[in-house]
């Protein structure tokens, strides 16, 4: 009798407020040991921002670690920790990235931004796709909706969609949450 394998990278993929977190977290409800990599960091005096976290951290059960970091490339080369770890999520991480490299002006994004956050992209794509740890990541589906009215704002989204295609490239299962309801967009392999 032949066993079904659990895929060893998932990205899930959704609008704001589509259910892809709480996804996330139940693909990986059965383990007791997970390393939850917030990637959103602190908004002091954000009110609003920090009843969102404890929202998330209320769902995950007591067991699991966080880990509150972008440095998403050494979570996923640690080969000395082989708890699953789930990513939340790419959208926040690549703000951080565009902030680290000053890239929301068009002028730095021009003069060697651009090219900065690129290869902090592919890096990423290249730790997801070598990762030997089972992991979930979550991500905005960014291509959906309006059109973004500023240059920075469309540069982001151009950059997240091509940051998402990757990662479903190196990814065994892709799936997709709108309303609360999950399509499955990239199967995993029988």
């Amino acid at each position: 009798m032949a066993t079904h394998l659990e895929p060893s990278r998932t990205l899930i993929l959704g609008g704001a407020r589509s259910g892809k977190s709480t996804k996330a977290e139940q693909l990986l409800a059965d383990r007791a040991d997970v390393l939850y990599v917030a990637t959103g960091g602190t908004r002091d005096g954000d009110a609003e921002w920090a009843q969102r976290v404890a929202l998330h951290r209320e769902r995950r059960p007591a067991s699991w670690r966080t880990a509150e970091t972008c440095d998403l490339e050494a979570v996923l080369a640690d080969t000395a920790d082989p708890a699953p770890v789930l990513v939340d999520c790419l959208a926040l991480w690549l703000t951080s990235v565009m902030d680290e490299c000053g890239a929301w002006d068009d002028a730095v994004w021009a003069d060697g931004g651009e090219a900065a956050v690129q290869r902090r992209c592919d890096a990423l794509a290249r730790a997801w796709a070598a990762t030997g740890r089972h992991a979930v990541a979550v991500s905005n589906e960014v291509g959906m909706g309006v059109v973004p009215a500023t240059a920075a704002g469309r540069r982001f989204r151009d950059t997240l969609g091509r940051l998402n295609m990757a990662v479903a490239d190196a990814s065994e299962r892709v799936l997709l949450v709108v309303a609360g309801q999950v399509l499955t967009v990239k199967p995993a392999a029988a």
